[in-house]
Protein backbone atom coordinates (compact mmCIF):
# COMPACT_ATOMS: atom_id res chain seq x y z
CA UNK A 1 0.00 0.00 0.00
CA UNK A 2 1.28 3.44 -0.89
CA UNK A 3 -0.02 5.99 1.60
CA UNK A 4 -1.41 9.32 0.41
CA UNK A 5 0.61 12.21 1.82
CA UNK A 6 -1.23 14.63 4.08
CA UNK A 7 0.30 17.75 2.53
CA UNK A 8 0.24 20.47 5.16
CA UNK A 9 2.15 22.95 3.00
CA UNK A 10 -0.55 22.95 0.33
CA UNK A 11 -3.48 23.21 2.77
CA UNK A 12 -1.74 25.88 4.84
CA UNK A 13 -1.09 27.89 1.67
CA UNK A 14 -4.80 28.00 0.90
CA UNK A 15 -5.58 28.98 4.48
CA UNK A 16 -3.02 31.80 4.38
CA UNK A 17 -4.66 33.25 1.26
CA UNK A 18 -8.04 33.30 3.03
CA UNK A 19 -6.54 34.85 6.17
CA UNK A 20 -4.66 37.38 4.07
CA UNK A 21 -7.93 38.64 2.59
CA UNK A 22 -9.30 39.18 6.10
CA UNK A 23 -6.11 41.02 7.10
CA UNK A 24 -6.43 43.34 4.12
CA UNK A 25 -10.02 44.20 5.08
CA UNK A 26 -9.02 44.92 8.68
CA UNK A 27 -6.13 47.16 7.64
CA UNK A 28 -8.37 49.01 5.17
CA UNK A 29 -10.77 49.75 8.02
CA UNK A 30 -7.95 51.14 10.18
CA UNK A 31 -7.69 48.16 12.56
CA UNK A 32 -4.46 46.81 14.04
CA UNK A 33 -3.59 43.17 13.35
CA UNK A 34 -0.18 43.08 15.04
CA UNK A 35 1.13 39.92 16.72
CA UNK A 36 3.44 40.19 19.72
CA UNK A 37 5.83 37.33 20.47
CA UNK A 38 7.88 36.62 23.58
CA UNK A 39 10.82 34.23 23.50
CA UNK A 40 12.76 33.30 26.63
CA UNK A 41 16.17 31.65 26.57
CA UNK A 42 18.44 30.41 23.79
CA UNK A 43 16.59 27.37 22.46
CA UNK A 44 17.51 26.95 18.78
CA UNK A 45 14.31 25.23 17.58
CA UNK A 46 12.17 27.82 19.38
CA UNK A 47 14.14 30.66 17.82
CA UNK A 48 13.68 29.18 14.36
CA UNK A 49 10.00 28.59 14.93
CA UNK A 50 9.36 32.16 16.09
CA UNK A 51 11.28 33.46 13.07
CA UNK A 52 9.05 31.40 10.77
CA UNK A 53 5.95 32.79 12.46
CA UNK A 54 7.16 36.35 11.88
CA UNK A 55 7.89 35.52 8.24
CA UNK A 56 4.36 34.13 7.88
CA UNK A 57 2.93 37.32 9.36
CA UNK A 58 4.93 39.54 7.01
CA UNK A 59 3.77 37.46 4.04
CA UNK A 60 0.11 38.31 4.62
CA UNK A 61 0.47 41.81 6.02
CA UNK A 62 0.36 41.20 9.78
CA UNK A 63 2.79 43.42 11.65
CA UNK A 64 4.75 41.83 14.48
CA UNK A 65 6.61 42.88 17.60
CA UNK A 66 9.13 40.69 19.39
CA UNK A 67 10.68 40.54 22.86
CA UNK A 68 13.58 38.14 23.41
CA UNK A 69 14.53 37.64 27.05
CA UNK A 70 17.73 35.87 28.06
CA UNK A 71 17.91 32.48 29.79
CA UNK A 72 18.35 34.18 33.17
CA UNK A 73 15.06 36.11 32.86
CA UNK A 74 12.94 35.88 35.99
CA UNK A 75 9.28 35.02 36.28
CA UNK A 76 8.61 38.66 37.13
CA UNK A 77 10.42 39.94 34.01
CA UNK A 78 8.52 37.55 31.73
CA UNK A 79 5.17 38.56 33.18
CA UNK A 80 6.12 42.24 32.92
CA UNK A 81 6.78 41.78 29.18
CA UNK A 82 3.39 40.10 28.80
CA UNK A 83 1.68 42.88 30.74
CA UNK A 84 3.19 45.52 28.44
CA UNK A 85 1.77 43.71 25.40
CA UNK A 86 -1.59 43.20 27.11
CA UNK A 87 -1.85 46.97 27.59
CA UNK A 88 -0.70 47.90 24.09
CA UNK A 89 -3.75 48.56 21.87
CA UNK A 90 -1.58 48.19 18.76
CA UNK A 91 -0.96 44.51 19.59
CA UNK A 92 -4.02 42.38 18.84
CA UNK A 93 -2.60 38.99 19.85
CA UNK A 94 0.24 37.55 21.91
CA UNK A 95 2.34 34.41 21.66
CA UNK A 96 4.61 33.18 24.45
CA UNK A 97 6.86 30.57 22.85
CA UNK A 98 6.99 27.28 24.72
CA UNK A 99 8.83 25.53 26.26
CA UNK A 100 10.06 28.02 28.84
CA UNK A 101 13.40 27.56 30.63
CA UNK A 102 13.57 25.25 33.62
CA UNK A 103 12.45 26.92 36.83
CA UNK A 104 9.81 29.12 35.19
CA UNK A 105 6.20 28.45 36.19
CA UNK A 106 4.63 27.89 32.78
CA UNK A 107 1.07 27.91 34.13
CA UNK A 108 1.55 31.30 35.78
CA UNK A 109 3.00 32.72 32.56
CA UNK A 110 0.10 31.47 30.44
CA UNK A 111 -2.38 32.89 32.95
CA UNK A 112 -0.77 36.33 32.58
CA UNK A 113 -1.77 36.61 28.89
CA UNK A 114 -5.02 38.47 28.24
CA UNK A 115 -7.39 35.66 27.09
CA UNK A 116 -8.68 37.94 24.32
CA UNK A 117 -5.12 38.19 22.94
CA UNK A 118 -4.20 34.52 23.42
CA UNK A 119 -3.17 33.44 19.92
CA UNK A 120 -2.22 29.90 20.97
CA UNK A 121 -5.61 29.12 22.53
CA UNK A 122 -3.88 27.74 25.63
CA UNK A 123 -5.09 30.20 28.27
CA UNK A 124 -7.29 28.35 30.81
CA UNK A 125 -10.22 30.60 29.87
CA UNK A 126 -9.93 29.55 26.23
CA UNK A 127 -9.34 25.89 27.09
CA UNK A 128 -12.50 26.14 29.20
CA UNK A 129 -14.37 27.48 26.16
CA UNK A 130 -13.12 24.48 24.20
CA UNK A 131 -14.51 22.13 26.86
CA UNK A 132 -17.86 23.95 26.75
CA UNK A 133 -17.96 24.15 22.96
CA UNK A 134 -18.11 27.95 23.16
CA UNK A 135 -16.56 30.23 20.49
CA UNK A 136 -12.93 31.12 21.05
CA UNK A 137 -9.41 30.56 19.72
CA UNK A 138 -8.64 26.86 19.32
CA UNK A 139 -5.20 25.47 20.20
CA UNK A 140 -3.21 25.78 16.98
CA UNK A 141 -1.80 22.31 16.44
CA UNK A 142 -5.00 20.38 17.31
CA UNK A 143 -7.09 22.69 15.10
CA UNK A 144 -4.52 22.38 12.32
CA UNK A 145 -4.67 18.57 12.48
CA UNK A 146 -8.47 18.63 12.17
CA UNK A 147 -8.22 20.96 9.15
CA UNK A 148 -5.52 18.79 7.54
CA UNK A 149 -7.59 15.61 7.83
CA UNK A 150 -10.71 17.35 6.53
CA UNK A 151 -8.86 18.83 3.54
CA UNK A 152 -7.76 15.33 2.48
CA UNK A 153 -11.23 13.86 3.10
CA UNK A 154 -10.00 11.47 5.77
CA UNK A 155 -13.04 9.92 7.51
CA UNK A 156 -13.11 11.08 11.14
CA UNK A 157 -16.75 11.43 12.19
CA UNK A 158 -17.89 8.23 13.85
CA UNK A 159 -14.41 6.69 13.54
CA UNK A 160 -11.99 5.58 16.24
CA UNK A 161 -9.14 8.05 16.73
CA UNK A 162 -6.17 7.12 18.92
CA UNK A 163 -4.13 10.04 20.28
CA UNK A 164 -0.69 9.14 21.60
CA UNK A 165 0.31 11.76 24.15
CA UNK A 166 -1.52 13.83 26.74
CA UNK A 167 0.43 17.10 26.67
CA UNK A 168 -1.13 20.53 27.04
CA UNK A 169 -0.29 21.78 23.55
CA UNK A 170 -1.50 18.79 21.49
CA UNK A 171 -2.77 15.60 23.14
CA UNK A 172 -5.28 16.83 25.70
CA UNK A 173 -6.95 19.58 23.64
CA UNK A 174 -6.92 17.43 20.47
CA UNK A 175 -8.78 14.62 22.25
CA UNK A 176 -11.41 17.11 23.44
CA UNK A 177 -11.75 18.70 20.02
CA UNK A 178 -12.07 15.42 18.10
CA UNK A 179 -14.76 14.11 20.46
CA UNK A 180 -16.96 17.19 20.01
CA UNK A 181 -20.00 17.25 17.75
CA UNK A 182 -18.62 19.56 15.11
CA UNK A 183 -17.58 19.17 11.44
CA UNK A 184 -14.51 17.02 10.99
CA UNK A 185 -14.70 15.69 14.55
CA UNK A 186 -17.44 13.71 16.38
CA UNK A 187 -15.14 10.68 16.79
CA UNK A 188 -14.61 8.02 19.43
CA UNK A 189 -11.29 9.05 20.97
CA UNK A 190 -8.80 6.98 22.95
CA UNK A 191 -5.82 8.70 24.60
CA UNK A 192 -2.75 6.56 25.28
CA UNK A 193 0.77 7.36 26.40
CA UNK A 194 4.06 5.66 27.14
CA UNK A 195 2.82 4.68 30.62
CA UNK A 196 0.01 2.53 29.20
CA UNK A 197 0.51 -1.25 29.14
CA UNK A 198 0.44 -2.80 25.66
CA UNK A 199 0.07 0.56 23.95
CA UNK A 200 0.67 -1.07 20.58
CA UNK A 201 -2.54 -3.12 20.67
CA UNK A 202 -4.60 -0.03 21.50
CA UNK A 203 -2.99 2.01 18.73
CA UNK A 204 -3.68 -0.74 16.21
CA UNK A 205 -7.44 -0.27 16.80
CA UNK A 206 -7.30 3.30 15.49
CA UNK A 207 -8.81 4.32 12.17
CA UNK A 208 -6.86 7.54 12.69
CA UNK A 209 -3.69 7.67 14.79
CA UNK A 210 -2.11 10.92 15.95
CA UNK A 211 1.34 10.55 17.50
CA UNK A 212 2.16 13.47 19.80
CA UNK A 213 4.59 12.02 22.34
CA UNK A 214 7.86 13.56 21.15
CA UNK A 215 9.59 10.16 20.98
CA UNK A 216 11.35 9.52 17.67
CA UNK A 217 10.13 6.43 15.82
CA UNK A 218 7.67 5.48 18.56
CA UNK A 219 4.99 4.37 16.07
CA UNK A 220 6.02 1.45 13.87
CA UNK A 221 4.15 -0.19 11.01
CA UNK A 222 3.28 -3.19 13.19
CA UNK A 223 1.18 -0.84 15.36
CA UNK A 224 -0.97 0.49 12.51
CA UNK A 225 -4.20 -0.93 11.11
CA UNK A 226 -3.86 -1.25 7.32
CA UNK A 227 -5.40 1.78 5.63
CA UNK A 228 -5.44 3.95 8.76
CA UNK A 229 -4.56 7.66 8.66
CA UNK A 230 -1.39 8.45 10.61
CA UNK A 231 -0.43 11.94 11.74
CA UNK A 232 3.03 12.59 13.13
CA UNK A 233 2.49 15.58 15.41
CA UNK A 234 5.27 14.90 17.90
CA UNK A 235 8.86 15.72 16.99
CA UNK A 236 12.32 15.62 18.49
CA UNK A 237 15.76 16.69 17.35
CA UNK A 238 18.88 14.67 16.61
CA UNK A 239 21.46 17.37 16.14
CA UNK A 240 19.97 19.56 13.40
CA UNK A 241 17.73 16.78 12.03
CA UNK A 242 14.03 16.89 12.89
CA UNK A 243 12.67 13.45 13.75
CA UNK A 244 9.06 12.30 13.75
CA UNK A 245 7.25 10.09 16.26
CA UNK A 246 6.27 7.99 13.23
CA UNK A 247 8.78 5.57 11.71
CA UNK A 248 9.30 5.90 7.96
CA UNK A 249 8.08 2.38 7.18
CA UNK A 250 4.59 3.19 8.51
CA UNK A 251 3.83 4.50 5.01
CA UNK A 252 3.90 0.86 3.82
CA UNK A 253 0.62 0.10 5.64
CA UNK A 254 -1.09 3.46 6.21
CA UNK A 255 -3.77 4.87 3.92
CA UNK A 256 -2.77 8.47 4.66
CA UNK A 257 0.36 9.79 6.38
CA UNK A 258 2.03 13.11 7.11
CA UNK A 259 5.49 13.70 5.66
CA UNK A 260 8.37 14.10 8.13
CA UNK A 261 8.53 17.79 7.16
CA UNK A 262 5.60 19.76 5.74
CA UNK A 263 2.74 18.01 7.50
CA UNK A 264 1.55 19.34 10.86
CA UNK A 265 4.05 22.21 11.24
CA UNK A 266 2.69 24.43 8.44
CA UNK A 267 -0.86 23.79 9.67
CA UNK A 268 0.04 24.92 13.19
CA UNK A 269 1.47 28.16 11.83
CA UNK A 270 -1.56 28.72 9.58
CA UNK A 271 -3.92 28.27 12.53
CA UNK A 272 -1.87 30.78 14.51
CA UNK A 273 -2.42 33.32 11.74
CA UNK A 274 -6.15 32.55 11.76
CA UNK A 275 -6.29 33.03 15.53
CA UNK A 276 -4.35 36.31 15.22
CA UNK A 277 -6.91 37.66 12.75
CA UNK A 278 -9.79 36.38 14.88
CA UNK A 279 -8.37 38.29 17.87
CA UNK A 280 -8.06 41.48 15.77
CA UNK A 281 -11.63 41.12 14.49
CA UNK A 282 -12.93 40.83 18.04
CA UNK A 283 -11.12 43.92 19.33
CA UNK A 284 -13.49 46.78 20.18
Amino acid sequence: MSAELLDGEKVAGRMKMEVGDRVARLIASGRSVALGTILVGEDGPSERYVAMKHADCAEIGIESAHVHLGPSATQKEIIAAISTMNDDPAIASILVQLPLPEGINEEEVLLAVDPAKDVDGLHPVNLGKLVMGAPGPLPCTPAGIVELLAAHKVPVEGQHVVVIGRGLTIGRPLALLLAMRRPGCNAAVTVVHTGVDDMASLVREGDVVVAAAGVAGLVTKEMIKPGAAVVGAGTSWEGKRLLSDVAEDVSDVAGWITPRIGGVGPMTRAMLLRNAVLAAERLP
